[in-house]
Formats: C-alpha cells, sequence, structure tokens
C-alpha cells in the first residue's frame, strides 16, 4: 500500500444505485489472491458487449475519464457480499477514492485496509457531483476534507485509525509490525514486574 495523504483528480461518475460487489468485480473473476490485474475485470459486465467489445458508451471507456482517481457513485455503493477482491479492483483500476451518499459497511471496512478511501457525503453534495461528471476535487486526507472546484471545503468522517493507516500507507498488521520496538519494550517491562511478583510471593 501506499501513503495517501491527498488526491487530485478528476472525477468518473456512475450515477448507478445499489452497485453491488459482483458488479464491482464478478464471481468469476475471483479465483486469484494477486491483486494485480484486477482492474481490467473491475466492472467488467458493464464495461464490455456481448461481442467482448468495449462499451463505448460506459464511462470508464471514455478517453476524457483515463487517469481519474475519483468516483462518485449512486447510493448504496458495494453492497451485496463480501470480498476484498472488490477494492483490488478499483485500485488496480487507478482509483484511489470513492465517493457516495451512502457506501455499505463491509465494503467500506475492506477498502480501508486496502488503501482505497471511501468518502460519504450529504444527499444534496453528491447529487451535484453527479451532476456535473469530470471536475477536478482535492481530498485531504489529514483534514479529511474534500474540496470543489469552487472552493467550497466538505468534511467527511474518518475515523482516527483507519486515518493513520492511509497516511502511513500501511494496513492493520502492517500497523502492528510498524509498533515492534514499543511492544518488546512492554513485553520486557512486564516480564520484569512479573519476576518481581514471585520474589515478593518468595520472600513473604
Amino acid at each position: 500500500m501506499h501513503p495517501i495523504t491527498e488526491v487530485v483528480s478528476r472525477t468518473v461518475v456512475l450515477r448507478e444505485r445499489n452497485i453491488d460487489t459482483d458488479q464491482i468485480i464478478p464471481a468469476r473473476f475471483l479465483t486469484t489472491t494477486q491483486r494485480e490485474g484486477l482492474g481490467k475485470h473491475a466492472f467488467n459486465d458493464w464495461r464490455t458487449l456481448e461481442d467482448g467489445s468495449p462499451n463505448p458508451q460506459f464511462p470508464f471507456n471514455r478517453a476524457e475519464n483515463v487517469g481519474a482517481r475519483i468516483l462518485v457513485a449512486g447510493r448504496n455503493f458495494g453492497c451485496g457480499s463480501s470480498r476484498e477482491h472488490a477494492p483490488w479492483a478499483l485500485t488496480d483500476l487507478g482509483l484511489r477514492a470513492v465517493i457516495s451518499a451512502q457506501i455499505a459497511d463491509i465494503f467500506r471496512s475492506n477498502a480501508l485496509k486496502n488503501g482505497l478511501l471511501p468518502i460519504v457525503l450529504e444527499d444534496g453534495i453528491v447529487d451535484e457531483l453527479l451532476d456535473r461528471p469530470g471536475i477536478e476535487l482535492r481530498i485531504d486526507v489529514a483534514g479529511r476534507s474534500v474540496t470543489l472546484p469552487d472552493g467550497r471545503s466538505v468534511q467527511f468522517p474518518l475515523d482516527a485509525f483507519a486515518q493513520t493507516c492511509l497516511l502511513g500507507g500501511v494496513d492493520q498488521l502492517g500497523y502492528l509490525l510498524k509498533q515492534d520496538a514499543a511492544i518488546a519494550r512492554f513485553e520486557a517491562a512486564r516480564s520484569e514486574q512479573q519476576g518481581q511478583s514471585q520474589e515478593f510471593r518468595h520472600a513473604s
């Protein structure tokens, strides 16, 4: 995972509501445990026509959206079954943040563990973003804010631990491994206390 301090990008828009994880990455592509390469299968059944050719109308196939790192989607994004392949596919596609008025809890948890920032904003702001695809937004992870082209800054919720992991570019295990020295000091102090307690009991 790479640290995410800010994301400055044009938006790509999917107005549909209730986009589930099977639409994000169809189940037939879940046979791999590798994250790399899943991006080409993201939204596969929407991106391709029946003959297998790219659907020119699908937003991620349009030239103006190449390189966009922020997805704005309809309500209840990421619903359905839990699968880490969904955020893997989106990050491999190049996305770093998803904005919606509602994001499914399990998808949100999986996204934060895999370097994808799920942002929930009020309906009015999201409706505005859905109506204006391609605008540039600035997301400040430390400030927990999204800055719109007109200069307005909108706050979004993000718990402190998830924020720390995103800024440090680590998942939960990576965060714990970075605390190795502190854990060693704690264990040494605990061992010493236990030894002193045993000595006291023997003396009494």
